[in-house]
């Protein structure tokens, strides 16, 4: 019988910020309290100062979720961190779950860490590591994540490749577990495709493929205008939904769409979408496509999971570990717009959604959030008491 920790605390983002970290923490929080465990959130008051957050806003006007959550951690004040650090600390956690993405965040969470080690030596430390090694790279970032696992206990990371960037951090071994990212199903319900389509605007009988969430370089949406650009893609009137913030500079992108001529064959929501418009847009949409330069996992094909529809990603990180290919979708390899071309031609050339859907409504099951609560837990097992 695995011995559960009863008393959690989660550090990360989490409401009022929004993001899929903010949803992620919280829908973690729900999971473990509907297995009767208590638990905290202890969220930041400060994130990102402004002039290093590229998006309109870091904040969300969603109702706040019915869950304990403090905001209390501020990333750029060291006297705040020893702060929260006791906050913590005094409040005796069995388990500390640091959700953790950017070196960035390393010296503000190393610092807490360490102070709840000292303060509080019972709890144990755990690092849930959405990404280690970042997608953009900048001065400091080893040192930063070296300040960051020093004094964690354990790891549970979303992704194959992260286990790997793990160990090679760590100078002596420790627990390092991979579970697959949870299906979101905070979302609402997959509508009708009619009834989306008909709230977006779009044409019912229409093939549409989506892109969702923030626009970076990284994630490759060049990639796809340069893919739906392929004449035969034209000839199809295949169409794109591009829904998320530009992270980048737009020109270039907007520059790109004119010079394919897309603009009747691609609508642009340069927004940020909020969570009760989310759904309509996956069950609008025919065919996900995350054309991605680098990743290790993503929130994004879990979206697409919930909603049972099938995706295009490339080969890169955890992403064939999420989306087998010839069963999910499809993996083609990256910033390769033709292969990216010929998979989605092949997906509406052929009409292979009803291949892909059993596969998805069966997935959908076993990346369920009790399993992920059942991982923590097997995890715990392997960390001595103190």
């Amino acid at each position: 019988m695995i011995k559960q920790a009863e008393k959690i605390a989660i550090l990360g983002p989490a409401h009022p910020l929004r993001g899929g970290l903010a949803a992620f923490n919280e829908r973690l929080a729900k999971a473990f309290i509907e297995e009767g465990r208590e638990v905290k959130i202890y969220s930041f008051s400060l994130q990102y100062p402004s002039f290093l957050f590229p998006g309109k806003s870091q904040f969300s006007t969603a109702k706040a979720p019915d869950l304990d959550i403090e905001v209390c951690l501020n990333s750029i004040n060291p006297f705040n961190w020893w702060s929260v650090g006791r906050k913590i600390a005094k409040s005796q956690p069995d388990v500390l779950i640091v959700s953790y993405w950017l070196p960035f965040m390393g010296p503000s969470f190393g610092t807490v860490l360490r102070l709840v080690k000292k303060f509080s030596p019972n709890t144990k430390l755990l690092g849930l590591v959405h990404n280690l090694i970042p997608h953009e790279s900048r001065p400091g970032d080893a040192l930063f994540n070296r300040y960051f696992v020093g004094p964690l206990d354990g790891f549970m990371a979303l992704s194959k490749k992260v286990v790997q960037d793990i160990k090679e951090f760590l100078p002596a071994p420790r627990p390092a577990h991979f579970h697959p990212h949870p299906v979101y199903d905070s979302y609402g319900p997959l509508l009708p495709k009619e009834e989306a389509r008909a709230q977006l605007k779009l044409d019912p009988q229409g093939k549409y493929l989506l892109f969702f969430g923030f626009i970076r370089q990284y994630k490759g949406l060049d990639i796809l205008l340069e893919a739906l650009g392929d004449p035969r893609l034209a000839q199809y009137n295949i169409k794109a939904l591009v829904a998320g913030e530009f992270y980048e500079d737009e020109a270039p992108f907007r520059q790109q769409i004119e010079r394919l001529q897309l603009g009747d064959r691609l609508k642009l929501y340069n927004d940020f979408i909020p969570e009760e418009e989310v759904g309509l847009f996956f069950s609008a949409a025919d065919l996900v496509v995350q054309p991605y330069r680098r990743a290790t996992q993503s929130g994004i094909s879990q979206l697409a999971y919930h909603f049972e529809r099938p995706m295009l990603v490339t080969e890169v990180g955890g992403l064939p570990e999420i989306v087998p290919h010839g069963k999910a979708g499809y993996v083609v390899p990256p910033e390769n717009p033709k292969a990216v071309a010929d998979a989605i031609l092949q997906f509406f050339e052929y009409d292979k959604n009803d291949l892909f859907k059993s596969y998805l409504q069966a997935a959908k099951k076993r990346y369920a959030w009790p399993a992920m609560v059942e991982a923590f837990d097997e995890l715990l097992i392997e960390i001595p008491e103190k």
